[in-house]
């Protein structure tokens, strides 16, 4: 039963925001956190990934029945029922919501936000194309929400940060909905590649990532960094070129390389890069 819930929330996924989370909270004090405020905020993320991503399967069933690719998931394959994974739903939030009343105080004030964002999203593909910047938005939370957990402050520097978190979510999210585009458009549903077709995904991520570049330097400008900051931007920046080397429209075998694989080291390597410049 633990592994069908790992799969459903696709736990091995977390890679993609928690090391965002470590740069807020490394930036943000400019030192390492304390190990009080590491512990809650890693279970404050694993609480909200976890209620996230079984909010969106849980509200999505109906529609991942009716999709060949995921008709295997959990809910509509009957691997876990409706009840199971609203129990689920209520333990990450409970887990998410400990962990909040353990951090900064203006945490506490906080965290409907991205609760709000959880239960909004799986609806936006129902209307608007834009649902790719939602989700972006949603996990751009992540720094921010790590700075203000360390600190009870949000400068601008911290909103930048989420900015390019925004941006890059929302660039590979536009890749990912290629993988469905035919059956989004038989189904009603909305996303870029259905509104502006392939080419116009392939140019929302470019646009997305060049922006999350842009976004990383204005906040490293307007913070005491050293040069390890600057050589993880560059990094992240090479690893997005190559990420789009590996598709081009009429060309999407590679598809799940430049999804998966490349964005899970782009935000290892970054993260890795913005802690030892901060600790060296």
């Amino acid at each position: 039963m633990p592994a069908r819930f790992a799969r459903l929330v696709k736990i091995e996924h977390t890679v993609f925001a928690l090391p965002f989370a470590y740069v807020g909270a490394f930036l943000a004090v400019g030192r390492t956190p304390s190990a009080h405020d590491l512990l809650w905020i890693t279970l404050a993320m694993v609480g909200a990934r976890s209620l996230a991503m079984a909010l969106n399967r849980l509200i999505d069933a109906g529609i991942d029945a009716r999709n060949p690719r995921t008709a295997g998931r959990e809910i509509p394959s009957g691997q876990l029922s409706m009840p199971q994974v609203v129990l689920f739903c209520a333990g990450s939030l409970a887990l998410f919501l400990l962990a909040v009343w353990q951090l900064a105080p203006k945490t506490q004030d906080l965290w409907p936000i991205p609760v709000a964002g959880f239960v909004l999203y799986p609806y936006l593909k129902r209307f608007t194309w834009l649902c790719h910047f939602w989700l972006g938005a949603v996990d751009g939370l992540a720094p921010v929400g790590a700075w203000v957990a360390t600190t009870n402050h949000l400068p601008w520097q911290a909103w930048m940060l989420g900015a390019a978190v925004a941006l890059w979510v929302a660039g590979f999210d536009c890749f990912y909905a290629l993988f469905d585009v035919d059956v989004d458009r038989a189904q009603g549903l909305h996303s870029i590649a259905t509104r502006f077709g392939v080419r116009g995904a392939f140019a929302g991520a470019r646009l997305s990532h060049l922006a999350t570049i842009a976004c990383l330097v204005a906040a490293g400008l307007g913070l005491s960094v050293g040069a390890l900051y600057w050589v993880g931007v560059a990094a992240v920046a090479l690893l997005l070129l190559y990420e789009h080397s590996l598709v081009r429209p009429g060309d999407l075998r590679r598809l799940d390389a430049a999804f998966f694989t490349m964005n899970g080291v782009i935000s290892v390597v970054f993260a890795a890069f913005v802690i030892l410049d901060v600790t060296t």
